[in-house]
């Protein structure tokens, strides 16, 4: 003869398990909110319209990943100063998470507000970096930042810790910039950052990136750019137009084999028109 099996021990069990899974989908839906308000930050914070100037060209593609709560912090901005010249600006804060989302913001906005007190590259770098550490956080960022003279294409250029730009003329020449640099922002008080110049000619295109484009598992940082320095040599030499050189770029970064944010930003040199 069969005894029936009391059922309370399996309703217990029937209730606990519905009590996970409901704080799952709680914790789930928490992070899938996290995640979207970060990546809103993150978009709200970019700049939308590129200036636009006489025989120049300016293209940005951007491709914000993440996993989970992985959201970076890369960004790119291109302003006018007020003397008429362009300034750029590319980086990357330390981190993945919207601390590091919010704290892209201040950099860049930081950067915008000092250059309309000097925008020579190496100074306005040092300022921001003492502007930072004045904020007490922890995080830390990368950043180049270029001064475009329109009038003579010359581009004055410094460096805090990035990656350096690639370059590439319409005679076929191309490569990565050499140039001193500094130390990332937010790190240490009193830096000084080394301002290198150089003349974008007709034809020719500079290319700031970050490294979600050129660095990964499955490709080195070497690699990386000697991939963007093949393709902005073609762009260059073929006359390619900068929107679809930075498309290209772009695309380049599905090959390095992780989850980041990728920022590419050209400057291209055409005199013959003048492109929105």
């Amino acid at each position: 003869m069969f005894r029936r099996r009391p059922t309370d021990d399996g309703d217990e069990l029937l209730t606990r398990l519905g009590a996970l899974t409901a704080q799952a989908r709680e914790r789930a839906e928490l992070q899938r909110s996290l995640v979207e308000l970060a990546v809103a930050l993150q978009r709200g914070m970019l700049p939308g319209d590129m200036p636009v100037a006489p025989g120049f060209h300016l293209a940005v593609r951007y491709a914000p990943a993440f996993h989970g709560l992985n959201v970076g912090g890369d960004w790119y901005d291109a302003f006018t100063l007020p003397d008429g010249r362009i300034g750029l600006s590319i980086g990357d804060v330390q981190g993945h998470n919207i601390e590091a989302a919010a704290f892209m913001g201040q950099v860049r906005v930081g950067l915008r507000a000092l250059a309309s007190v000097t925008s020579e590259p190496g100074e306005l770098l040092s300022r921001t970096n003492d502007l930072l550490l004045s904020l007490g956080n922890d995080l830390f960022a990368t950043c180049t930042f270029m001064r475009l003279d329109p009038s003579t294409g010359v581009l004055e250029s410094a460096r805090a810790g990035h990656i350096p730009c690639v370059w590439a003329t319409a005679d076929g020449k191309s490569g990565v910039a050499e140039d001193e640099g500094g130390p990332p922002l937010g790190i240490q008080a009193g830096q000084d950052y080394p301002v290198t110049r150089y003349r974008l000619n007709t034809g020719g295109v500079f290319v700031l990136l970050t490294d979600g484009v050129v660095e990964g598992p499955s490709l080195s940082v070497d690699e990386g750019l000697e991939q963007v320095v093949r393709l902005a040599g073609i762009a260059a030499v073929a006359g390619m137009e900068a929107g679809s050189l930075a498309a290209a770029v772009i695309k380049g970064a599905e090959r390095v084999g992780h989850e980041d944010d990728a920022a590419v930003l050209v400057v291209g040199h055409d005199a013959s028109a003048v492109r929105p």
